[in-house]
């Protein structure tokens, strides 16, 4: 037992049952605080490039700035492990899987319209935003290294017009790479002169042309 100041007994200070009253959140596993720092530094530098401070990223992601070093040995690390996590394609097919396959076909493929396109987007504003919008020296590497993306792109959507392939006047691959070809170009920022054209857009121009036509009852 303790004397108070007063000379009074004092009870020993019983100790909280409700746990730490810092305040602090729980420290996160190393992986789980690799990806909260990547997911806080990746709208931050499509917004402000490889300008943005470790001070906005740490703010951002609710960190005291020393955190990040513990992770990352310096902020261009983190940078290119932002870029990275954007280019990383699993959370498409994660996204292609979801895909409601009994729904009309014009549905079923505006659905997967929006999915190329969010992820083309995302990357052109990330990739322009740090310097890297211009085309590499090697384009032939360029071109090998996004190929395996692109064809598993074309084979997702060979799998959504499946259902429905004796609506088209061309074979499911084609088609596929038509739909992927026209996301490309009808959403890419300079080609569209910044007026991107929209989910719906692109599939209505693609149905018009490869459904197969009714014969005149005439």
């Amino acid at each position: 037992m303790h004397t108070s100041l007063s000379g009074t007994p004092s009870e020993p200070a019983q100790p909280s049952s409700c746990g730490p009253s810092s305040g602090r959140a729980r420290p996160l596993p190393p992986d789980e605080r690799r990806a909260a720092l990547i997911a806080a530094t990746l709208p931050l530098v499509s917004e402000y490039g490889t300008k943005v401070s470790t001070r906005q990223i740490a703010e951002a992601a609710g960190v005291a700035e020393g955190t990040i070093f513990r992770v990352f040995p310096d902020k261009q690390a983190l940078i290119q492990a932002a870029i990275a996590a954007a280019l990383d394609p699993e959370p498409v097919w994660a996204e292609f899987a979801k895909l409601d396959l009994t729904l009309p076909l014009t549905e079923r493929l505006v659905e997967a319209t929006g999915i190329i396109q969010r992820r083309l987007i995302r990357v052109l504003n990330l990739l322009t935003a740090v310097g890297l919008n211009t085309p590499p020296p090697d384009r032939e590497a360029h071109r090998a290294s996004i190929r395996p993306t692109n064809e598993r792109i074309q084979a997702e959507i060979a799998r959504i017009l499946e259902p429905d392939r004796d609506q088209l006047r061309f074979s499911v691959q084609e088609v596929a790479r038509l739909l992927r070809l026209l996301a490309f170009s009808g959403s890419h920022p300079t080609i569209t002169d910044g007026d991107p054209m929209t989910a719906e857009q692109i599939v209505s121009v693609l149905l018009e042309g490869v459904r197969q036509h009714q014969p005149d009852p005439s």
